[in-house]
């Protein structure tokens, strides 16, 4: 039941705001990291199912489902401990361990799924803002961590403290206040399967510019503001206000239901800037989308839970979906190449529940904020991100005599325990001095990893350029870092049965002469490395000097082996006599050397496999003397 009668005075629109702006941010955070913890389950446990991978799959269903059916009550205490108990959990997933925090990503989830519920019956009018805002936040977030969420570190715990205690201050304070009585009730099942698919493209692609960027080719610098810019917005009152008058049309709505799925396969299919222009289309009209789904003036009563219950479970079927398509090899090889299905049936979804919306007239939504803070804060956050994406120019290589080459299988930024240690695999590869880095299992975009772009980060932080090579749905493939700048640059998709890879080049000018840097990632059965050996060395041809680095997955003595040691390349570990030479994989105890660096037309001055353990792999490093 509702305690307390009356209506909200003006002064609580703002503190009502923050509120649940940040516990839609702390549940965006948190489906991340939810969907992750997932990710390292399943990876696990694939060839050998057990009770864990049941019952994790289980708990993240329940997270999501279940608080939508049972948390019925609309009282502000009640909301007051939800919001105490989302904060509280929240600080767990800024705490880089992959128990803690999987188990509180599920508390966060199950809690901002209660709230949500409840905000739904109080305050409908407030979840759009306030998911706009959280929506901005996030991408701020990124942006400034080059990708990385600033909040998911562990560096960021003090500053997550003091926004959880903000957070349980402003709901202490409104949990004070007379509340205006509400009608019970939900999302009817279409709008709710509408904000399922929405939540996963958000979540997934069209907030995430390196996502967009990776999906277009386009310039990240460039599509982060942008897609920054378009997320703020809707913010203000005046565009609120314009929206909530055009969707009144049904052809308005009609138009808005056909362009979100033509814009997103528009955006599959196309590259360059009408890849770009189509995406942001998508953008946009998924936040015009969101507004028709949430604007509800009436005061109906409406089925309970089932809407926003139907709708988290379709968030949830679609992210595993997926992430299927990006694992196929290993999880479901039907979904090999249906990325983009699992995109359109999230935007199928989003144009049904639009073009089942009977919007009507309604009076206006309370400003939760003033025009002049949201421009101004806007205009921060823009300038936030213009300055965090600026070019920065890649370092020259670093040593007068010799040159260091390495590869690093860096696990999509996981090391072997599933914390997330991309920013100690920079640290890795910074101390090794390395001047070229083939990498392998990289990620850019994916649910998966945080939605980091593995690739930009490194090069970002290194002060490196990067050739970036997808090879399995945009989001996950191989990466060449070097310094100085490139004469040219190519690539080449090798033939795959199972997981689709390729081979990647950098010829950099070295005291006027080229050489020749190549990065690969070779597959796990043998019907696919003997055909991708040789179609890797014909890419190759006869250019030398030359460096062929990565993971090959085949021992010392294999066919691949041998078939390299034919094409010209020397193993500098036997070249320089290193008996026997070390081994690198798994990172912790490794057995198998299976990371090579091998060398054509170079002298190897010294050969050595770094001790760190941030990734599954260690990071092998040669350094060769420069070509005179």
């Amino acid at each position: 039941m509702n305690e307390g009668r009356g209506v909200p005075g003006q002064g609580d629109t703002w503190p009502r705001f923050v509120e649940a702006s940040s516990i839609l941010l702390f549940l965006l955070q948190a489906l991340r990291a939810l969907a992750s913890g997932l990710f390292g389950i399943i990876y696990d446990q694939r060839d050998e199912p057990g009770a864990w991978l049941l019952g994790s799959a289980a708990l993240a269903t329940c997270a999501l489902v279940v608080p939508a059916f049972l948390c019925q009550s609309t009282s502000r205490r009640w909301m007051l401990a939800l919001v105490v108990f989302i904060a509280a959990a929240r600080l767990g997933i800024s705490i880089n361990d992959a128990d803690v925090r999987f188990f509180c990503s599920l508390a966060v989830a199950a809690g901002s799924v209660a709230y949500l519920a409840g905000i739904v019956r109080i305050e409908r009018s407030l979840i759009t803002p306030a998911l706009f805002g959280a929506l901005a936040l996030d991408q701020l977030l990124r942006i400034s961590g080059n990708t990385y969420d600033l909040s998911l570190r562990s560096s960021w715990l003090p500053v997550q403290a003091g926004w959880s205690a903000l957070t349980i201050v402003l709901a202490l304070r409104l949990s004070r206040r007379p509340q205006a009585e509400a009608p019970m009730g939900g999302l009817r099942v279409p709008e709710g399967l509408g904000l399922g698919g929405l939540l996963f493209l958000e979540t997934s692609l069209l907030s995430l510019a390196n996502a967009v960027a990776r999906w277009s080719d386009g310039p990240y610098p460039v599509l982060a503001p942008l897609l920054l810019g378009i997320s703020l917005l809707p913010l203000l009152p005046f565009s609120r206000g314009s929206l909530a008058d055009w969707m009144q049309s049904r052809l308005v709505r009609f138009g808005m239901a056909l362009a979100l799925p033509s814009a997103i396969m528009l955006g599959y299919a196309l590259s360059g800037v009408a890849a770009m222009a189509a995406l942001l289309l998508a953008q946009g009209v998924a936040l015009a989308s969101l507004a028709c789904i949430l604007n509800d003036a009436s005061a109906r009563p409406r089925a309970s839970g089932a809407g926003l219950a139907l709708g988290l479970f379709l968030f949830l079927l679609l992210s595993v979906f997926g992430a299927f398509a990006l694992t196929y090899p290993y999880t479901l090889p039907l979904m090999r190449g249906l990325g983009w299905a699992v995109y359109l049936v999230a935007a199928l979804c989003a144009a049904g529940a639009v073009l089942s919306r009977d919007v009507q007239a309604r009076g206006a939504a309370p400003p939760y904020l003033r025009p002049a803070w949201v421009a101004a804060c806007g205009a921060l956050a823009l300038a936030i991100s213009l300055i965090s994406v600026w070019p920065r120019s890649a370092s020259p290589p670093l040593d007068s005599a010799t040159l260091r080459i390495a590869t690093y299988n860096i696990h999509y930024g996981y090391d072997g325990s599933w914390r997330f240690t991309l920013e100690e695999m920079a640290r890795a590869i910074e101390e090794s001095r390395a001047d070229v880095v083939a990498l392998q299992e990289v990620d850019a975009g994916r649910m998966t990893s945080y939605g980091v772009d593995d690739a930009y980060y490194l090069a970002r932080r290194l002060r490196m350029n990067v050739l970036y090579l997808p090879t399995v749905e945009r989001v996950t493939g191989i990466a060449l870092l070097y310094r100085g700048s490139a004469d040219e640059t190519n690539w080449r998709l090798l033939t795959s049965r199972e997981e689709q890879t390729g081979i990647a080049h950098v010829s950099l000018t070295i005291d006027g002469a080229a050489m020749h840097f190549f990065g690969t990632w070779i597959g796990l059965t043998d019907e696919d490395t003997k055909r991708q050996i040789d179609e890797a060395l014909q890419f190759i041809a006869d250019r030398t000097p030359a460096t062929f680095g990565g993971d090959f997955n085949v021992d010392p003595g294999s066919s691949v082996y041998e078939a390299v040691v034919r094409a010209g390349f020397i193993d500098p570990f036997t070249a320089l006599g290193v008996d026997p030479p070390p081994a690198t994989a798994p990172a912790e105890e490794p057995r198998r050397r299976i990371d090579y660096v091998w060398l054509r037309g170079l002298t190897p001055v010294r050969a050595w496999v770094s001790g760190s353990l941030a990734s599954d792999h260690r990071l092998v490093v040669v350094e060769v003397q420069r070509p005179r």
